[in-house]
């Protein structure tokens, strides 16, 4: 996140994690937290935004942010050696499709100025990668997609699932899906770059549909 709001999210996320600013502890002002990071208020609500994504501190009305108590790391996953078959391939890729298709409609309705940096390096990644460390750049832009949402569950679940739910393990399909092809990796860049488009518009309808599509397009390439 290259943006002036990562280092306050950064610095309030150490002092939450060190256990300087304790559960249930209230944060410091706005014009105090501008005053100690150097930045605009602007810059240090999108901070407290991104924070309360993330399920760190919860805002109430009128009293200010307050920390929470650090979720403990997700329970649920998946390894890798439990994608054995054509069809828990293609179970994983209607699963995808079921929770990233909203996760864009929520993307495009609440992601932030951060998240829109983020997207965008995310998209940049891949066209830097090619089909070297294309596997990792596509996770990240769907890691980034998913974190736009505001919603820390959806984003959770992603990282549980890792890279691997873009690098699935051979099976008589899995060639075009390692990402070797150069004509796949460019296909793949375009349905990133539909979806980006519509979640950066704000429309949602449109950012769900593109996601939808692109997974759909992923599902019958492996088919």
């Amino acid at each position: 996140m290259s943006t002036l709001s990562a280092s306050v999210v950064a610095g309030l996320k150490d002092k939450i994690l060190a256990g300087d600013l304790a559960p249930g502890a209230k944060l410091p002002s706005e014009t105090e937290l501008s005053d100690e990071y150097g930045v605009s208020r602007t810059v240090v609500r999108e901070a407290v935004t991104r924070l309360r994504a993330e399920g760190l501190v919860e805002t109430q009305q009128g009293r200010g942010s307050f920390v929470l108590a650090v979720p403990e790391a997700s329970s649920f996953s998946v390894e890798s050696s439990a994608i054995r078959s054509q069809a828990d391939v293609l179970a994983m890729l209607d699963f995808r499709i079921g929770v990233e298709s909203e996760a864009a409609g929520l993307a495009a309705l609440h992601h932030t100025a951060a998240d829109v940096a983020a997207i965008e390096q995310a998209m940049a990644g891949f066209t830097r990668a090619g089909h070297v460390g294309a596997v990792e750049a596509d996770f990240a832009f769907h890691l980034a997609i998913a974190r736009a949402t505001g919603n820390r569950f959806y984003a959770d679940l992603l990282g549980s699932l890792g890279p691997m739910m873009i690098m699935l393990p051979r099976t008589r399909l899995a060639e075009p899906y390692s990402m070797t092809d150069a004509t796949h990796v460019e296909r793949v860049r375009r349905e990133h770059d539909n979806v980006a488009a519509a979640v950066l518009a704000g429309d949602v309808d449109t950012a769900r549909a593109a996601m939808r599509l692109h997974l759909g397009n992923t599902r019958r390439r492996v088919t």
